[in-house]
């Protein structure tokens, strides 16, 4: 059996820390407008997307293009080419062809 992971005090400020500090800032400022122009489904396909492509390609985009790249990893190289031609190439898509974005 796996022992119980002793929760450091850290751990807890951070999450209080991402708890806390949008309500000090709601208070201290207005909340800017956010306009969401693209439709639900569109937005959950996205994100969805997103999750498996972080799976398949074994990490995120910032991190294979940040800290893989820096440490000279074939694969991180791979997956940021990979991404950056496909981004380039669903953008194009989306405007020009479908008109969709």
């Amino acid at each position: 059996m796996l022992k119980p992971k002793r929760v450091e005090m850290w751990q807890i400020l951070f999450i209080l820390g991402l708890v806390i500090s949008p309500v000090l800032y709601r208070l201290a400022r207005p909340l800017p407008n956010v306009e969401i122009s693209t439709s639900l489904p569109l937005l959950i396909a996205a994100g969805l997307l997103v999750g498996f492509g972080t799976r398949l390609g074994s990490g995120c985009t910032s991190g294979h293009g940040i800290c893989g790249n820096a440490r000279l990893s074939p694969r991180s190289l791979a997956a940021t080419v990979t991404f950056m031609l496909l981004g380039i190439v669903t953008v194009y898509i989306g405007r020009h062809v479908l008109g969709l974005l």
